[in-house]
């Protein structure tokens, strides 16, 4: 095994990260994690993830975590309601969708972050992640490197992998490549006690999502596990249109909406008028289609990482918790003679791979932000459930 007698340091601890430390300590490598939450409380986790049976359900079942999965999971969020920008439906398929199909290709199960992330911690061996570990810096030292923090902390590794997220502080060291903006900005907020606030919203949601589509505009709201919903709402703009407006101030976010998205109808109002403040600014970045660079013996990246891309296909936990199974395949095997050699042969596949799906979001986001993404969006979501 390439790892044998070998320290892993992974920085980050999203779901790419952690499934590759569970995936390796399965494999008996030594792995840390650093992460710089200051703990698995430090924060509110986001919407949901829905896992694809090839890519985010296959890192599970390798991970011996799909039982576990199945009791995370919640059953019945992956059905769906369309609306357009007055809240009216066009398509429902909350009738006669299973809640569970795991046998099925198709079947795309639902987990929000908080539950999937802790199920992932718990299956590490204890201290495995060290938490407050803010990266700031590497250096080399020998055939390794060593890790600064920003708590002034250090740790040293033989092998780094950049699990980091989309503003990657590790991938300057491979790449210089950088992101580039898609034309799409967002926000995004949550919503406690939906059935008292928004209850109109609450009961055509049942526990699922509901996408509505109008002027080249979207806004989609997905039910969360703890009784809250989250939403995010998105359209073609510029790229510094957000910042000119204080998210912290739920009086100029309401002006805001109603100047950008004034077509839109009071009960969309009535979301943003009872979310909690701040809302998160979401400006929409993908990494290049096309992007290369030479392997190093030691130090690669996963997920955001290497392939940020943008949300409209809902690849990019699934790409990168399959970049933690093939990256560990690499890693553990005996395919290859060096770990320059596996780490090359793992990011031309990764690539090539993330290249597909990153093409795909891109256009899937020209579609949502088209003034047909109604009639679209209606065609696509009937094909489905007529096959």
């Amino acid at each position: 095994m390439l790892v044998q007698n070998k320290k892993i340091g992974i920085v980050g601890g999203g779901p790419g990260g952690l499934t590759l430390a569970r995936l390796l300590q399965l494999k008996g490598a030594d792995v840390t994690v650093y992460e710089r939450d200051l703990n698995k409380e430090a924060r509110v986790q986001g919407t949901t993830l829905d896992l694809h049976h090839e890519s985010g359900l296959r890192a599970l079942r390798e991970g011996l975590l799909l039982d576990e999965f199945k009791k995370q999971y919640r059953p019945g969020a992956d059905r769906m309601i369309i609306a357009n920008e007055h809240a009216e439906v066009f398509f429902s398929d909350h009738e006669g969708k299973p809640t569970e199909d795991f046998g099925n290709e198709h079947f795309r199960p639902e987990i929000d972050r908080g539950p999937l992330r802790n199920m992932l911690l718990a299956s590490l061996h204890p201290a495995t992640v060290v938490w407050d570990s803010q990266f700031a810096n590497m250096e080399k030292q020998g055939d390794g490197w060593v890790l600064h923090f920003r708590n002034c902390t250090t740790g040293y590794a033989d092998i780094v992998v950049g699990a980091d997220g989309g503003n990657s502080r590790v991938r300057p060291y491979v790449t210089d490549i950088k992101p580039f903006y898609s034309g799409i900005s967002g926000v995004l907020a949550n919503v406690y006690d939906p059935e008292v606030t928004v209850p109109y919203i609450h009961g055509l949601l049942q526990g699922g999502k509901i996408m509505a589509f109008g002027g080249g505009k979207c806004f989609i709201v997905g039910a969360k596990g703890d009784g809250s919903l989250s939403f995010y709402l998105s359209y073609k703009t510029g790229e510094g249109r957000l910042k000119e407006i204080n998210l912290a101030d739920k009086a100029e976010v309401l002006a805001w909406f109603m100047q950008d998205f004034a077509e839109w109808g009071d009960l969309w109002q009535e979301i943003i008028a009872h979310a909690e403040t701040p809302f998160m600014p979401i400006p929409i970045y993908s990494m290049p289609l096309a992007q290369t660079w030479d392997a190093m013996p030691n130090l690669t990246l996963l997920g955001d990482a290497a392939h940020l891309m943008t949300p409209f296909a809902g690849e990019g936990v699934n790409m990168a918790m399959l970049d933690a199974l093939e990256l560990s395949e690499c890693l553990c095997g005996d395919t290859f003679p060096d770990m320059r050699t596996a780490i090359a042969a793992f990011e031309r596949q990764m690539r090539a791979r993330a290249s597909a799906a990153a093409r795909e979001s891109l256009e899937n986001g020209e579609s949502m932000h088209s003034p047909g993404a109604l009639q679209t969006m209606l065609a696509f979501f009937s094909g489905m459930n007529n096959p």
